[in-house]
């Protein structure tokens, strides 16, 4: 068949009536290991629905999606999910499980609405932590240790991030721990202001939040390959400002009690 110029009309290969094509064409990416993949996010907030966004793209098709709050304005410029109709009405996991199931029909993407300290089933291959505040972050953290589920830590305020992979035997979020971190572990920074401790909101940039939601779900993608050797060591610090990114050294801390529960056993 001609087009109008001459030329032998182009057709459609095999290749790109899959999906994942593009994917597969990276040597060390198993598929199949992404797609039976179980994995949780915890927050759907612009961090979550970044995650959620990748995994789903990316060809993981077992997602859990937990979150306690619903809809405010200012969560709109931020999360590409949410609606102005969802204002108010509906929460946040639900919305996100719901759109993006859409984006790949093999995909189950399930909401868990309510606090992530009320998570009784830990069956999970990855955790992906999207929490806004410490407490719950080390809750996840500490459950996921004590699990042996790899834990992938994203953290942004303004055009700043970082990103810590807790990898079963090494430094988890805990051992990394400072003393500011414990006089703010109580306080959730929350869009709603619905915490028992209010605190100012947070700067934010869809940017900064599309770069470490990134990096969350391409580590995920190196564990469920089998490839540990190739993730990201320490702790990965972003700068948006000055376009720099650099590593700071994160060492086991032989008193971090999820160590020594492990140990004990």
């Amino acid at each position: 068949m001609l087009i109008t110029d001459g030329s032998p009309l182009l057709r459609i290969g095999g290749s790109d009536n899959d999906r994942h094509d593009r994917m597969r064409r990276i040597g060390w990416i198993d598929m199949e290991s992404v797609h039976s993949a179980r994995i949780l996010v915890a927050g759907a907030g612009a961090l979550g629905n970044e995650a959620v966004k990748n995994l789903v793209l990316a060809g993981f098709r077992r997602i859990d999606v937990a979150d306690m709050d619903d809809i405010v304005v200012s969560n709109l410029s931020r999360c590409l999910f949410f609606r102005d109709k969802d204002v108010k009405t509906v929460m946040k996991s639900d919305v996100v499980a719901e759109r993006a199931s859409e984006l790949d029909p093999d995909a189950t993407v399930t909401s868990m609405p309510g606090r992530i300290q009320d998570i009784k089933n830990w069956d999970y291959d990855i955790v992906l932590g999207c929490l806004d505040n410490i407490s719950a972050r080390m809750h996840l953290n500490s459950h996921s240790y004590f699990h042996r589920i790899p834990y992938i830590d994203g953290a942004t305020d303004g055009f700043r991030g970082k990103v810590h992979v807790v990898l079963p035997g090494g430094p988890c979020l805990q051992c990394t721990m400072n003393r500011s971190h414990v006089r703010e572990m109580e306080r959730r920074f929350t869009c709603t202001g619905n915490s028992t401790t209010y605190v100012p909101r947070m700067a934010a940039d869809i940017t900064t939040t599309a770069v470490i939601a990134a990096m969350q779900v391409r580590e995920a993608l190196k564990i469920v390959s089998g490839r540990e050797d190739m993730c990201l060591k320490h702790v990965a610090y972003y700068n948006g400002e000055s376009c720099e990114m650099f590593t700071a050294e994160a060492s086991v801390d032989p008193e971090c009690a999820n160590h020594l529960l492990r140990e004990g056993e």
